[in-house]
C-alpha cells in the first residue's frame, strides 16, 4: 500500500524511547518522538490528547504493528485514517493509542454536518472552506467536545477501505482485497482486539461532582453531551423532562386517593386481593377516576409535544440541528458478493434485497411469532396460576394464603423479564442475520422487532383482562403488582447490585496509582465491561409511560411509583456511566430518534384505552342493568368520546409547534447557508 501523505518518520516509532512513566501520552508534542508526525503545518501542535485506546492481539508482530501505525497516518483517499498514532510503550506491545490532527477533525465535522458558532455568534453548519471564521477552529479541545472528538476517530477507523489488494505484513497469506473494510478484516483476523474510548480523569471527575455526588437536583446536560455525547445527553434529558412531568399525574393522583373514598376503598382492595364488591353510592356522580382517565390523556400530548419543542432547542444547542443525510458507507458487520454500487459505482460488498426479504419472511418472522406465542401461553398459566389461589384463598381464607394471592403476579413478571431480556439477544442474532447495509436500517428492523415484542409482552394481560375479561379489579390488581414488584427489582438491579459489584469486586481490584505508567492506567479502561447501551433503558421509560397513559385511571398512584423511582433511576444511571462501564462511542444525534415515535403512538393508544375503562367505570355500569343505556348505547357513547379526545389532541399537537419559532428561523438560516456555501464549492472548481 502507497504510504504517501504519511510523515517521514511515522515508521520511526519502533525506535523511539518508551514513555512509560513519562507522561508523554497525556502531553505530547505532535512533532517530538513516538507519536506518527503531520506533514500539514496547521496540524502542528505542542499538545496530542490521548482518544482512542486500540489493543491488538497478543500474537501480532511488530512488523504488523508498524504497518497499522504508518496505516493510521496515511490519508483517507489512500486508504488510510489520517490520524495520529502512539505505539504505546513499544512496537512490540499489544496497545496502540490514537488521537487525530486538526484537519481530519475538521473535515470529519463537515462530513458530519455539525453545527458550530460562527464569527458572529449565531450556530451555521460547518464549513472546512470556511473554517478561519468560524469561533477557536483553531483550538479543537474547545471547537469539538471531547465525544466528538473520540466519535471521529472511531468514524475514519470505520471508513478505512482498501485502494487495492495488500497484503498485511506479519500474516501469513492474508490479503485484503479491494474496497474491504480495513478495520473490519483486522478485527475478524485477530489483529484487532478490541476499541476503546479513553476517559478524560479530570473532566470525569467534575462531571461525577455535579452530576450524581452532590446535592443538587438540575442535570448538567451540556456536560453530559460534551463528554459522553448527544446520544446519551438527549436521553437523560428525556428522563429529567419525563421525571419532572410526573408531578402534576403524581399530585393528582394523591389528592384523588386522599379525598375519594371509593378510591381509598379499591387501593385497600388491590392490596388485600379481597373480591369484595364495592357498595359505590356516588354512582351518579363523577368520580376521580374519570377525571385521571380524561387528564391522562390529555398529559401524555401535551408532555410528547413540550418534549419536542425542548429537544429542538438542545439540538441547536448542541450542534445537531443540520446532520448531514448522505449516501451511507455500508455498515462494518454487511457482507457479501464483490461487485459493482449501481447507486455510487464503487466497488464493494453487495446483497440482494430478495434475499434479505426471504429471510425475513422465513426466519425472522416465525421466531418472533414463537415468542409472541410465548408471552400467550404466559399470559395462559398466569390466569391458570390465579384461579387456583384464588381456590386456595377461598376455601383456607387466612392471613397465611393471602400472600398467594400475588404469587401468580410475581412470578409472572419475572418470566416477562426473563423472556425479554432472551428475546432482546435473539431480536439482534436476527437482524445480523437480514444482513442491512447501513447502520440506519439495522437500527431500525431491531428496534421495530424489540418495540412490537415490548408491547405485546409487557400489555398484553393488562389489554386483555381490560377489553375482553372487562375484570377492573383484577386489572387493578395487576397493575399494582406491576409496579410494586418492578420498582423493587429495578431498585435492586439499578441501585444495590452496581453499587455492591463497584465496592466489593471492581474497587479491590483498582490497585493504580499516580506513579502508575499512563499505558498501565489506559489498559484498565480497557478492563472494564462494555456499556450495554441505552435500549433497555429506553424500554424501561416506554413501559412506564405505557402504564400510566393507559391504565392509570384504575390506579391512580401510578405517577406516585414512578415518579419516586426515576429520582432515584437518574443518580443510579449517572453513576453506573461514568463508574462502571467503558467510556462509549455515540455518534451525533438530532432527537432519541425512533423512540420518540414509539412514545406518540402510546399516547394515542391511551385514548382508546382510557374510553374503554370509562365504560367500564361503576358510574356508567350502573345505568346498564336499569334500562337507561343498551350495551350498543355504551359502546357507541365509548367511540364518540373516543373521536372527540383524538380530536383534542390533534387540535393540542397543532396548537403546541414541535418547534419554538426562533429554532425555525435558524433552522430555515442554517440550510440557507448551507446551500449557499455548497454553492461556491462547486462554483469555485468550475471558475478554474
Amino acid at each position: 500500500m502507497s504510504t504517501a501523505g504519511v510523515a517521514e518518520d511515522a515508521g520511526s516509532s519502533r525506535d523511539a524511547p518508551s514513555s512509560k512513566g513519562s507522561g508523554k501520552l497525556v502531553a505530547a508534542s505532535a512533532s517530538g518522538p513516538g507519536w506518527t508526525k503531520v506533514s500539514c503545518p496547521c496540524c502542528m501542535s505542542d499538545r496530542v490528547d490521548p482518544l482512542v485506546l486500540v489493543k491488538l492481539g497478543e500474537r501480532v508482530r511488530p512488523e504488523t504493528k508498524r504497518w497499522l501505525l504508518k496505516l493510521m497516518g496515511t490519508p483517507q483517499k489512500e486508504g488510510g485514517a489520517g490520524l495520529l498514532a502512539h505505539p504505546g510503550e513499544d512496537a512490540s506491545g499489544d496497545i496502540m493509542v490514537l488521537s487525530a490532527p486538526r484537519c481530519t477533525l475538521l473535515r470529519a465535522t463537515e462530513e458530519l454536518g455539525l453545527c458550530k458558532t460562527y464569527k458572529n455568534g449565531e450556530m451555521e453548519a460547518f464549513s472546512y472552506n470556511d473554517r478561519y471564521n468560524f469561533k477557536d477552529s483553531d483550538n479543537m479541545e474547545v471547537f469539538l467536545t471531547l465525544a466528538e472528538r473520540q466519535f471521529i476517530v472511531k468514524y475514519e477507523l470505520d471508513g478505512m477501505r482498501a485502494q487495492r489488494e495488500i497484503r498485511v505484513p506479519g500474516l501469513d497469506n492474508y490479503t485484503l482485497q479491494p474496497r474491504n473494510n480495513i478495520w473490519l478484516k483486522l478485527t475478524l483476523a485477530g489483529v484487532i482486539v478490541d476499541t476503546v474510548a479513553l476517559h478524560n480523569q479530570e473532566q470525569l471527575k467534575a462531571l461525577s461532582q455535579a452530576w450524581y455526588a452532590g446535592n443538587q437536583l438540575a442535570q448538567p446536560l451540556d456536560s453530559v453531551n460534551s463528554y459522553f455525547g448527544s446520544s446519551l445527553a438527549f436521553y437523560f434529558s428525556f428522563l429529567d423532562f419525563y421525571t419532572w412531568s410526573l408531578l402534576p399525574p403524581a399530585v393528582l393522583g394523591l389528592f384523588i386517593t386522599y379525598f375519594s373514598g371509593e378510591v381509598q376503598k379499591e387501593m385497600v382492595e388491590s392490596v388485600s386481593g379481597s373480591g369484595v364488591i364495592i357498595d359505590d353510592h356516588s354512582g351518579s356522580g363523577v368520580s376521580g377516576h374519570m377525571i385521571q382517565a380524561l387528564l391522562s390523556m390529555l398529559w401524555s400530548t401535551v408532555v410528547m409535544e413540550l418534549w419536542k419543542r425542548r429537544s429542538a432547542s438542545l439540538s441547536y444547542r448542541w450542534g445537531t440541528l443540520h446532520l448531514a443525510e448522505r449516501f451511507a458507507e455500508p455498515r462494518p458487520g454487511f457482507h457479501g458478493n464483490l461487485g459493482v454500487n449501481a447507486v455510487t459505482g464503487r466497488l464493494e460488498p453487495l446483497f440482494p434485497e430478495w434475499q434479505r426479504d426471504l429471510r425475513m419472511a422465513l426466519v425472522s418472522v416465525p421466531v418472533v411469532g414463537l415468542f409472541l406465542g410465548l408471552v400467550v401461553f404466559g399470559m395462559l398459566v398466569f390466569y391458570w396460576g390465579e384461579a387456583q389461589v384464588k381456590t386456595i384463598h377461598g376455601d383456607w381464607d387466612s392471613l397465611l394464603t393471602q400472600p398467594l394471592l400475588y404469587l401468580p403476579s410475581i412470578l409472572h413478571i419475572v418470566y416477562t423479564n426473563v423472556l425479554s431480556t432472551v428475546y432482546r439477544t435473539v431480536a439482534h442474532s436476527l437482524t445480523e442475520y437480514e444482513n442491512h447495509r447501513e447502520e440506519s436500517a439495522f437500527d431500525n428492523h431491531l428496534t421495530g422487532k424489540v418495540l412490537v415484542f415490548t408491547f405485546f409482552n409487557y400489555f398484553a394481560v393488562l389489554f386483555h383482562i381490560a377489553f375482553f375479561k372487562q375484570d377492573v379489579p383484577l386489572l387493578r390488581k395487576r397493575l399494582a403488582s406491576l409496579l410494586i414488584v418492578t420498582q423493587i427489582i429495578n431498585q435492586f438491579t439499578e441501585v444495590v447490585v452496581p453499587f455492591m459489584v463497584d465496592r466489593f469486586i471492581s474497587a479491590p481490584k483498582r490497585t493504580e496509582t499516580e506513579d502508575d505508567p499512563q499505558e498501565d492506567k489506559f489498559r484498565s479502561q480497557g478492563n472494564l465491561p462494555v456499556f450495554p447501551g441505552l435500549f433497555a433503558e429506553y424500554i424501561e421509560l416506554l413501559v412506564q409511560f405505557g402504564y400510566l397513559s393507559l391504565f392509570s385511571c384504575v390506579f391512580p398512584l401510578t405517577a406516585v411509583l414512578l415518579l419516586i423511582n426515576n429520582l432515584t433511576e437518574i443518580r443510579s444511571d449517572a453513576y453506573k456511566i461514568c463508574k462502571l462501564f467503558r467510556k462509549p462511542f455515540y455518534a451525533p444525534v438530532a432527537d432519541m430518534g425512533v423512540w420518540k415515535i414509539a412514545f406518540e403512538v402510546l399516547s394515542f393508544v391511551s385514548v382508546a384505552s382510557n374510553c374503554w375503562l370509562l365504560m367500564l367505570s361503576p358510574q356508567i355500569q350502573v345505568h346498564c342493568p336499569e334500562g337507561e343505556l343498551s350495551c350498543t348505547n355504551v359502546l357507541l357513547l365509548a367511540v364518540a368520546m373516543e373521536h372527540v379526545l383524538i380530536l383534542v389532541k390533534v387540535v393540542l399537537a397543532v396548537l403546541i409547534p414541535d418547534e419554538p419559532g426562533w429554532i425555525q428561523k435558524k433552522r430555515l438560516h442554517i440550510e440557507f447557508k448551507s446551500r449557499q456555501a455548497l454553492g461556491l464549492q462547486t462554483a469555485v472548481p468550475g471558475q478554474s
